[in-house]
């Protein structure tokens, strides 16, 4: 079973709100007092004086719903059990208890369960009295068929819209009817990688590895169909052209970019990005997000929601509020490039041949390319698993300059200098850096009359002094350093290797890292791993000694 961070499943929704409501800047949330079974976030400063706004659901949509309590937006959220409507009496008494002379509007998703708990304690207050009118969001276009469309992320901007009318005094009837033209005008649809894991219960694993969902409900439930693909463009490209078709002619648009729950920031600049390079762009003028607005717990998705703009919803989506939900609207301008004057090569050097230099070149660099996919699986154990990935960047960047007849090969101490320059600039991380400074004091040695033994210690040396790693401290260092020695030594090659490989056996028994990423992790995580630098070292020197 998938854990979940919790103390009590009972008591999770209860304790949430609690955190919810100690969290709010401007101290304007409240909770019925009503139990623990009637969960129902109210402001604080709430006058009955104009329209109220009740909106609700089942818990798992954070921020949605008491997210988006508070002047300018709800006056009360019902909160039900983990995607579980609240109850009619729930519902019931949130309208009997901010509900005034000017009425209360009633925001719902169109779900089966909210539609009847909604439907009747609207019923049963209008029955007491109460002036109430009940508004349904169905903005889903995923599932083109469905005769009753779901309620999603769109619902944030009916409780935006709707709140600036009520704030402004407006009628019961004209709060309404804005809200109404503001669902009609939202089109959404949603996309997951994978489905959200409901705390107690096994996550279903329906969607398979590199595929995708297309109108994954923010409960699960199943969506349209399965993409054999991952790929950031295919998937954009699918969701903009259905948004599209949606969206009335001559119409622009406001995009709400809305994260389900687990995709990552890096995620979301990237999905901006493909959304924006899309045809659709061209009649987007204002965003919204990418933020989090209406989740499904942890799912691994997003959806894109657009609004085709009317005169006032504009003047409402960007009125003050003071909710803990709601990020600002902002226009759409495209990206602008700054000019900047850019440093090139401080080497100085004509591209020459040497076979031989030519042949260790190309051989050292596609054995770090091919090591790519075994050097992160092996950091992965013990780091941040981008080993391979970074190697083979600097090797991919020196064997093209050598297919490309642009390196020095005859002039070993240039050679090593540029070496050295290129690495810095491809090579993420430390380990760019590192390698830079190895290889461009390696180059000066041998400049001022080292040999290459020597000259090589020479720079390790100083990536030593730099990085601050020595022998024992579990890095690449006890693989390099005696393997260089016997070099040094005047031993062959085949000796270096045997050297490399027992610095890099031994670093499997060290019982602790004390430089790099390994030096962050326990024992138990490191015991009987090799080092992923020190490795590499050992693959490569037992190239070189054929």
């Amino acid at each position: 079973m998938s854990q979940f961070f919790m103390h009590e499943k009972n008591d999770l929704v209860n304790e949430a709100i609690e955190g919810v409501l100690l969290s709010t800047p401007w101290h304007n949330l409240s909770r019925l007092d009503l139990g623990d079974e009637i969960r129902v976030v109210v402001r604080s400063d709430w006058d009955k004086s104009k329209v109220a706004l009740i909106s609700g659901g089942g818990s798992g949509h954070e921020p949605a719903h008491a997210g988006f309590v508070g002047k300018g937006m709800l006056t009360a959220a019902v909160c039900g059990d983990i995607f579980a409507s609240p109850s009619v009496d729930a519902v019931l008494n949130a309208i009997v208890n901010v509900t005034g002379d000017a009425g209360c509007l009633l925001i719902v998703k169109n779900y089966t369960g909210d539609r009847l708990n909604f439907g009747l304690a609207a019923e049963k207050a209008k029955n007491l009295g109460y002036k109430v009118e009940l508004v349904m969001v169905q903005d889903d276009i995923a599932l083109p068929e469905n005769p009753q469309p779901r309620g999603i992320a769109g619902t944030v901007l009916v409780h935006k819209i709707a709140g600036f009318a009520a704030e402004q005094g407006q009628s019961l009837d004209e709060v309404k009817a804005l809200a109404q033209r503001a669902i009609d005008a939202t089109s959404s649809i949603g996309l997951a990688f994978a489905t959200c894991h409901v705390p107690g219960e096994k996550r279903d694993e329906r969607v398979e590895p590199g595929h995708s969902e297309l109108g994954m409900g923010i409960h699960g439930e199943p969506g349209v169909i399965t993409l054999d693909t991952q790929d950031s463009r295919q998937i954009t490209s699918i969701m903009t052209d259905k948004l599209a078709h949606a969206l009335p002619d001559g119409k622009q648009a406001l995009l709400l970019i809305n994260n389900l729950g687990g995709f990552s920031q890096l995620e979301l600049a990237l999905l901006t990005r493909e959304v924006l390079q899309s045809p659709l762009a061209a009649r987007i003028t204002h965003l919204l997000g990418p933020a989090t607005l209406v989740s499904a717990l942890d799912m691994k998705g997003f959806s894109l929601t657009l609004l085709a703009l009317e005169e006032p919803f504009l003047e409402a989506l960007n009125a003050p509020v003071q909710v803990l939900g709601w990020v600002p609207v902002y226009d759409f301008a495209p990206i602008s490039l700054q000019r900047a004057e850019k440093i090139g090569s401080v080497l100085d050097f004509d591209a020459s041949e040497n076979a031989e230099v030519a042949r260790i070149v190309a051989s050292v660099t596609q054995t770090l390319i091919d090591l790519e996919s075994e050097l992160n699986a092996l950091d992965a154990k013990v780091g941040d698993g981008d080993t391979g990935s970074t190697f083979a960047a600097g090797a991919k960047k020196i064997q093209r300059g050598l297919q490309e007849k642009q390196l020095p090969l005859d002039e070993l101490p240039t050679l090593l200098a540029l070496i050295g320059e290129q690495l810095a600039t491809v090579m993420g991380g430390s380990s760019g850096v590192l390698m830079s400074i190895l290889f461009t004091s390696a180059g000066q040695q041998l400049e001022e009359g080292s040999a290459l033994p020597q000259a090589l210690m020479h720079g390790l040396e100083r990536m030593k002094h730099y990085g601050g790693a020595q022998p024992g401290h579990r890095t690449l260092v006890d693989a390099l350093q005696p393997a260089l020695e016997a070099l040094v030594a005047g031993e062959s090659l085949a000796a270096a290797a045997e050297a490399a490989q027992k610095g890099a056996d031994a670093t499997a028994q060290m019982q602790s890292a004390k430089a790099g990423r390994s030096a962050y992790l326990n024992q138990q995580s490191l015991d009987g791993v090799k080092d992923p630098g020190a490795y590499a070292i050992e693959k490569v020197f037992a190239v070189l000694a054929g």
